[in-house]
């Protein structure tokens, strides 16, 4: 059994592959060439939980489980709030192909599966990004709307006090030629937006129908639990609706307070992410329409960018090589 640290994956993988995987899943997944049951969560005392996410894809088969963490005050502890374990199995014998650290692919597989969306969604001529919230997660979000979309200005909001300036300043090495811009407000940040990303763990809505612009594209990713919620129920009965999938979307996505309270039903879901891509249905209808595309991360993404990855480290030598048992 192969074992890759998060230093071998960093190594295997970037955001352009990862990008061409997580829309090929999405595809494989419309066609019906996926088995991905529901998650499990394991609700623990501070708002925290594990989650065992399995999956399966027929083609290029795939198989395996990812056991992932949140604890919403690691921060406090100089810890990740995310961490996550992949497990690999060869799906025709079930033996053990691989651990790999999963932190990353999370990482990874979220933000491209959010480029996917802004890439099929999104108004071509998109430039200005607000992105609300600064932790692990959000300069994945802008590193993977960058390979779609060629920005031009982001407008950042952080909760803490110099958490957004502190963010720019670290992310313009990487965006040397985008404008960025904290914000104190988050009416500013989202009211200039041409794609809006929110990665937060709110527990109430962040985001007024008011704020935003005619056309908006809004990547919803931070609810991913039940009780969860940054946009005002509004905006959903306004918006052409997506969703990564649906029965997860209902239950733990940014639709699950609105549709428990009676705001939004589920009837209201335009289409699957993956249906859009097959032409199954048809995206943005409009220019001026705004269009929501609710992430509640997908095991058979990180089943998918955990074989490639698996594929790759066995093609260059990269990783570690143990013996589990002796058959």
């Amino acid at each position: 059994m192969l074992l890759l640290t998060d230093r071998d994956v960093a190594r295997l993988i970037d955001m352009r592959t990862a990008i061409r995987v997580i829309r090929d899943a999405f595809i494989a997944m419309a066609r019906g060439q996926t088995v991905m049951p529901p998650k499990i969560y394991l609700p623990l005392p501070h708002d925290s939980d594990f989650r065992a996410m399995p999956a399966y894809q027929k083609h290029p088969a795939a198989c395996g489980v990812k056991w992932v963490n949140v604890h919403p005050h690691n921060r406090r502890r100089g810890l990740p709030t995310v961490m996550a374990v992949l497990i690999m199995n060869d799906p025709a014998t079930g033996i053990p192909l691989a651990v790999l650290d999963g932190t990353l692919v999370t990482k990874l597989r979220t933000a491209a599966a959010a480029a996917v969306a802004a890439a099929v969604l999104a108004r071509r001529d998109s430039r200005v990004v607000g992105l609300l919230g600064c932790g692990a997660q959000a300069d994945a979000q802008l590193l993977a709307l960058a390979q779609v979309r060629s920005l031009s200005r982001v407008h950042v909001w952080g909760h803490t006090p110099g958490e957004a300036a502190r963010f720019c300043a670290r992310m313009r090495r990487w965006l040397p030629r985008v404008r960025l811009v904290p914000c104190k407000d988050l009416k500013p940040c989202v009211g200039t937006a041409d794609l809006l990303v929110t990665v937060t763990p709110s527990r109430r809505p962040l985001v007024k129908r008011s704020w935003l612009r005619a056309g908006v594209h809004i990547n919803a990713i931070g609810a991913d639990a039940p009780g969860k919620q940054e946009l005002d129920p509004k905006i959903l009965t306004d918006a052409l609706v997506v969703v990564d999938e649906r029965e997860q979307a209902i239950h733990g996505g940014e639709l699950n307070v609105p549709i428990r309270r009676g705001q939004f039903r589920p009837r209201q879901i335009h289409a699957t992410l993956g249906e859009i891509l097959i032409g199954k249905t048809r995206g943005r209808r409009d220019p001026r329409e705004i269009t929501v595309f609710d992430s509640t991360g997908l095991a058979i993404h990180d089943i998918a960018l955990g074989a490639e990855i698996v594929r790759r480290a066995a093609h260059r030598g990269i990783g570690r090589r143990i013996a589990l048992c002796a058959f």
